[in-house]
This record gives C-alpha cells, structure tokens and sequence, in this order.
C-alpha cells in the first residue's frame, strides 16, 4: 500500500442514496483473492448495458467523471454485506476517496484497511459537493481537511489508527511489522521472566 497525504481531484458524484456493496462490485464476481482487475466489475449493473457496451445514463460514464479520483455518494454508501472486493473494486476504477454524510461502517472500515480514503462529512457540506459535480477537491489526510477551489475547508474525522496507516502506507499488518523488534524483546522477556 502507497502512503495517502494528499489527493487533488474533480469529483465525480454518485447522489443514489444506499448503494449497497453488491452494487459496488456484484457477489457473482467475487471470485478472486486479488485486488487486480476488480475495477472492470466496478458498477457493473449500472456502467454497462446488457449487450456490455457503456451505459450512456450512468454518471461515472459522462465524460466530467473520467478521470476522477473522488467519488461524492449518497447518504449511507457500502451499506449491505462486508466484502474487501468492494474498496478493491472502487481503487482499481481509480476513486482514492469516497466523501459522503453518511458511510457504513464496516465498509468505512474495509476502505481505510486497504488505502481508500472513506470521509464522512455534515449534511450541509454533502449537500454543497452533491450539487457542485467536477469541483477541484484538495483532501488532506494529516490535517483531515477537504480544501474547495475558493479556499474554503470542509473538516472530517478519521480514526487515529487508520489515519496513522494511511500516512504510513501501511494496513495492521504492516503496522505490526514495523515493530518487529519490539515484540521480539518482548517475547524474549517474557520467556525470561
């Protein structure tokens, strides 16, 4: 996993209220153990028309989303079952930050453990990105600062641990790793105790 500081983007935005995680990445195609590829599934029943060309009516197909790296979604995004694929999905599509005033929780949580940026926002500051599609965002993950265009700052909250593995470019168990000597002496202690 790369360090997340800083990410500087147009946002793409996605208003459907409860996109579950099988709109994300649908159960059948999670078959894979590895985050490659994934991308391709993103949306897949909203991206793609049954003959498996591209869905002119979805937002992340209009030409103002490509390239976006911040997906602003409705209220109460990756509700549903827990699945990794999901954050998997979306970084593989290229969205290093999901911004929303309402994120489920266990899905806010496999987003942080895997590098994508997963913020929670007040109603007012959603509302404003909601109708502001392709504005250029600056979010900081040090300063846990959304900075728009004119200078204004959104603030947010991450959960310390997270933010610190975000910074870091590491998950739990790159955390642990990186104190490999620690524990070492610890157990060494122990065994001697």
């Amino acid at each position: 996993m790369k360090p997340v500081v800083r990410i500087h983007s147009r946002t793409a935005v996605l208003a459907d209220e409860n996109i579950d995680t099988d709109r994300i990445i649908p159960a059948r195609f999670l078959t894979t153990t590895t985050r490659e590829g994934l991308g391709k599934y993103c949306f897949n029943d909203w991206r793609y028309l049954p003959d498996g060309s591209d869905n002119p009516a979805f937002a992340l197909n209009q030409a103002e989303a490509k390239d976006c790296a911040i997906l602003v979604a409705g209220s109460n995004f990756g509700c549903g079952s827990s699945r990794e694929h999901a954050p998997w999905a979306l970084l593989d599509l290229g969205i290093r930050a999901v911004v929303s005033s309402g994120i489920a929780d266990i899905f806010r949580n496999n987003a942080l453990k895997n590098g994508l940026v997963a913020i929670v926002v007040g109603a007012d500051e959603h509302r404003w990105l909601l109708d502001n599609p392709g504005v250029d965002l600056s979010i900081d993950v040090r300063e846990q600062a959304i900075t728009l265009p004119r200078g204004n700052v959104f603030r947010f909250e991450l959960e310390p641990f997270a933010r610190h593995c975000l910074l870091e470019g590491v998950d739990q168990l790159g955390f642990l790793l990186q104190h490999t000597e620690a524990i070492t002496a610890f157990e060494r202690q122990r065994e001697a105790a």
